[in-house]
């Protein structure tokens, strides 16, 4: 990776904290409650369906597919409410209809009932994405929005392993009641945030104000002004190819390879899920440390090598499918598939945010979105198809693939996205968005705030 000449040396792992405004360090502290719902829940949702819901894996695949559906049709309206009304309001929707779908999903025991709740998860997943960027980057100056991001994603694994942990020592196929219980706990884990939306920080997110004088007209927000930056453009093929390769086989794929080509028990699944979160506990703190400064697309080039690496360890696992070898393959998988995560999590949405005006934000998150999203309908219906059919090879060849691509189109981004958006220049703006502005000198305090609803 090519590196900038830096003015300031490289911030320690510990200054974020104290970096954060007031509302940053809030946002933060609400994470590792919704992270362990969802923990809970990630890893099993093909094995409650395939397995304990009896429903085929083409149509697991199909249902799969039904939140970003869902989600692809709204994000175009959504990104536009964002940009009017702000997106704190618009992300306790999107709780709300996580909540509700989670719980439902509980008691889903037919495909017509089980899309109804993933319905549910579609609208949150619409809102919820774009929303939480929008808000984060109205509330985090742009010097230390990669470093947040990358922070959250830790934390938020944090959780996720020690959810997926539990729920893979505790769920069972014979005992469906047990998989139900953990789609209600990923239920309540919806209230913190919630909370702490409504209360404490029901000052921020708000729509964004125009303080241009009297004669000055409000700017312009439309899709075609974001769909007329050639970065960006450029940049949603990246977005794309991520999705594909990585989110969308991650839960799907990956589970399904696992359990059908590889043999490996449900327990094993929770405790490779639990080494991939640990690894990018153990990791991501130091690679936003080292990434600093670096290209962002030379670290996204970086992460589409180390995924294909991943999708290697698990395709050879299904060589030796029911041993101990396939289940250490299986679980270096996982924990190179973290690995790349540690470059990615904090790199791609600061490139969207800082390619974003303030007044186009939403839209620019929405359109994010939409574009993961279309990966994200593709991938498990293409996992789903190809391992239902035992085309395990060319399942395994189609990721290599994609992530070569992604190595193509990111040369081609470097050229032309700005250099402050690729993290090699300092960008002057301040945080936006929110209805108060956040005051520049931070406050000393080292302990979160405690929230109570």
């Amino acid at each position: 990776m090519s590196t900038a000449t830096r003015s300031t040396s490289r911030p320690s792992l510990s200054s974020l904290w104290h970096d954060l405004p007031r509302e940053g360090r809030l946002l933060l502290s609400t994470v590792i409650v919704d992270a362990l719902g969802i923990g809970f829940v990630l890893p099993f949702g093909v094995v409650y369906l395939h397995e304990v819901r009896h429903l085929s894996l083409t149509t697991v695949g199909l249902l799969l597919a039904v939140p970003s559906t869902v989600a692809l049709a709204l994000l175009g309206p959504i990104g536009a409410v964002i940009d009017r009304y702000g997106p704190r309001r618009l992300q306790m929707l999107a709780l709300v209809a996580n909540l509700l779908g989670s719980a439902l999903l509980a008691f889903a025991t037919s495909a017509a009932s089980a899309a109804v709740a993933f319905g549910l998860l579609g609208l949150g997943q619409a809102v919820f994405w774009p929303a939480s960027q929008s808000l984060v980057a109205a509330v985090i100056p742009p010097a230390i929005r990669q470093r947040y991001y990358g922070t959250s994603f830790t934390v938020l694994n944090l959780g996720i392993g020690v959810g997926g942990l539990a729920s893979g020592l505790f769920v069972s196929t014979s005992e469906p009641w047990t998989f139900q219980v953990i789609y209600l706990l990923n239920a309540v884990s919806f209230l913190a945030p919630l909370c702490v939306l409504a209360l404490p920080l029901r000052h921020v997110g708000n729509a964004v104000q125009h303080h241009a004088d009297a004669d000055e007209p409000a700017p312009a927000g439309s899709y075609r002004a974001v769909l007329s930056d050639r970065a960006f453009r450029r940049f949603l093929v990246v977005v794309f190819f991520g999705a594909f390769v990585g989110y969308a086989q991650f839960e799907a794929g990956w589970t399904a390879y696992a359990r059908t080509v590889a043999e490996a028990s449900t327990k094993l699944i929770g405790i490779a899920f639990a080494v991939n979160t640990a690894t990018i506990v153990v990791l991501q703190l130091i690679v936003i440390q080292r990434i600093e400064g670096h290209r962002r697309t030379r670290v996204l080039m970086l992460m589409s090598l180390v995924w294909a690496a991943s999708w290697s360890l698990m395709g050879l696992a299904g060589l030796v499918p029911g041993s101990v070898v396939a289940g250490v393959l299986l679980s270096a998988s996982m924990a190179v598939f973290a690995l790349g995560e540690t470059f990615q999590s904090p790199v791609v949405p600061a490139i969207t945010n800082d390619l974003a005006p303030a007044h186009l934000r939403g839209r620019y998150n929405a359109v994010g979105s939409m574009v993961f999203q279309v990966a994200a309908i593709g991938g498990p219906v293409v996992a789903g198809f190809l391992l239902g059919h035992h085309l395990t090879v060319p399942f395994v060849a189609v990721l290599l693939v994609g992530c070569a691509l992604m190595v193509v189109v990111l040369g081609q981004l470097e050229r032309v996205i700005p250099d402050a958006a690729n993290g090699v220049g300092a960008s002057a703006e301040p945080a936006q968005g929110a209805a108060v502005t956040v005051p520049a000198q931070r406050e000393r305090a080292t302990t979160p705030e405690s929230v109570t609803c």
